[in-house]
C-alpha cells in the first residue's frame, strides 16, 4: 500500500475543515494535527479575516524600516546623478556630504543600490587585469615633486578641425594645471604653455613625459631643446620607457576621464572645445572628489611651488673631478686633440666627462647620462638614459 503524501497547505485546509464542523475543541484539534494552540489560533484568525487566501504563507519582512532611506533623499541622489552623470556613488556622496552636511546621507553601498534600482548604473564588460607597474610613482610624495605632461590623442571637432590638447597635471595632488589646444605641437608652442605655468605655479622638481616630440629628440641622450630648457631651470626630465604608458598611468587614466567629460561627442569647433576644457578644469580641480586623496578635491591638496620662475637660466654645475667641455656651434667638442661630435641641440652648453674605467668615460649633460665614450675606439656608446647619482 503506497504512503499517503500531504503538503502543508492540505493540512491547513483539513484543520480548518475540522474546526468548522465544531465537533472538537480547538485544543483537541491542535493535538490531533500536532501544532501548538498559538499556531491553531493564528490560522483560524487569518481564515476569518481573509478566507482561504489567508492560509498562504506571508512575507516575514518587517513592514516598517526605521533606517530606510527617505524618498526625499533618494530623489536628491537621483537629481544630482542627472546633473553629474559620470560620477559614481563615492563621488556623489562626497559632494553631497560637503555641500549639504545637515542631511544624514546613507553609505556608499546604499548609494550604489539606489542608482542600480533606478537604472542609473552602466554595466561594464569585465576585462582581464594585470598587476600595475608603479615604479615611476615613488617620487610623487608632495605637490610639485613631479608634473606629468602629454598630448591627448587627437580627434576632430564638428567642423573638421584637428584637436590635440596638451595636458599637464601634478602627479601627487592630481591637480590639472593646463588643458590647452595648441595650433601646433612644436617646441615653441609647448614652451609658451610651460612658461605660463612656471610663472603662475612655480617650478616642479621633475616633469614626466613620453618619448615623443617635443619632449624628446633624436639627439644624443634623447635630449630636445625643450628638455635642455627644463634642465637649465633645475627641472629633471623623466621619460617613460617606449611603449609603456602604464608608467605614467595616472595621467593616462585622466585622459579617459577628460574624453568622457568633454569630447564624447566632440564640440562643434575648437573654440567650443576649449571652453569645454576650461569648464572641466575648474570642475576637476575644485568640485570633483578624488578617492585616493581621501575624497577631497585636488584644489584642496595642491600648493604652489616655493621655487619661483627665475629671471635668468641657472648655470650647469658639475663636481670638481669631472672634465668639462663646451659644445661648439658645429655641435662638436675638442677632446684630447680630437673633434668629437655631440649634438647641435647642445650648442653653447657645457657637457662633462667622468672616468668610470680605463679609457672609458661617462658623458653627462646636467643630471642626464648622454653616452659612454670609448677612448680606444674613439666612439660614443649610447646607453639607456638614467639619472646621474648625486655627488
Amino acid at each position: 500500500m503506497p504512503w499517503k503524501e500531504s503538503c502543508v497547505m492540505n493540512e491547513r485546509i483539513k484543520f480548518l475543515g475540522e474546526y468548522l464542523k465544531q465537533d472538537q475543541s480547538l485544543s483537541a484539534l491542535c493535538r490531533k494535527f500536532e501544532i501548538s494552540r498559538k499556531t491553531g489560533y493564528k490560522w483560524v484568525h487569518r481564515y476569518v479575516l481573509d478566507g482561504p487566501v489567508g492560509l498562504f504563507d506571508q512575507s516575514r519582512a518587517p513592514r516598517h524600516h526605521p533606517e530606510a532611506v527617505s524618498e526625499d533623499v533618494v530623489e536628491r541622489i537621483l537629481r544630482l546623478r542627472e546633473q553629474k552623470p559620470r560620477r559614481g556613488p563615492r563621488k556623489l556622496r562626497a559632494w553631497l556630504v560637503e555641500h549639504e552636511p545637515e542631511t544624514v546621507w546613507p553609505s556608499i553601498s546604499t548609494f550604489g543600490r539606489i542608482l542600480a534600482r533606478h537604472g542609473k548604473v552602466l554595466l561594464r564588460v569585465s576585462r582581464r587585469r594585470t598587476p600595475p607597474y608603479t615604479r615611476p610613482f615613488q617620487k610623487s610624495t608632495s605637490p610639485n615633486a613631479v608634473w606629468c605632461a602629454d598630448f591627448k590623442g587627437w580627434f576632430r571637432t564638428g567642423d573638421g578641425q584637428r584637436c590635440e590638447p596638451l595636458t599637464v597635471t601634478d602627479s601627487f595632488s592630481r591637480y590639472l594645471l593646463a588643458c590647452r589646444i595648441l595650433p601646433r605641437t612644436t617646441q615653441r608652442c609647448v614652451r609658451d604653455v610651460f612658461e605660463g605655468l612656471f610663472r603662475t605655479y612655480g617650478l616642479p622638481w621633475a616633469i614626466r613625459t613620453d618619448n615623443g616630440t617635443p619632449f624628446a629628440g633624436r639627439a644624443i641622450g634623447g635630449v630636445s631643446r625643450l628638455s635642455v630648457w627644463w634642465i637649465k631651470l633645475g627641472i629633471l626630465p623623466e621619460r617613460i620607457d617606449p611603449g609603456c604608458p602604464q608608467q605614467n598611468g595616472r595621467h593616462e587614466r585622466f585622459h579617459r576621464t577628460l574624453k568622457d567629460e568633454t569630447a564624447s561627442p566632440p564640440k562643434a569647433s575648437l573654440i567650443d572645445q576649449q571652453q569645454a576644457f576650461d569648464c572641466f578644469l575648474r570642475e576637476y580641480n575644485e568640485d570633483r572628489h578624488h578617492e585616493s586623496l581621501g575624497d577631497v578635491q585636488p584644489g584642496k591638496v595642491y600648493k604652489k611651488s616655493n621655487r619661483p620662475y627665475p629671471s635668468r637660466m641657472l648655470e650647469i654645475v658639475y663636481p670638481d673631478h669631472m672634465i668639462i667641455r663646451k659644445v661648439r656651434p658645429s655641435g662638436q667638442i675638442w677632446w684630447r686633440g680630437n673633434e668629437l661630435y655631440i649634438s647641435e641641440t647642445l650648442v653653447g652648453e657645457p657637457v662633462a666627462f667622468e672616468q668610470i674605467e680605463d679609457e672609458l668615460y661617462q658623458l653627462y649633460y646636467g643630471p642626464i647620462k648622454l653616452a659612454i665614450y670609448d677612448e680606444r675606439k674613439k666612439k660614443l656608446i649610447k646607453p639607456k638614459i638614467t639619472r646621474r647619482k648625486q655627488h
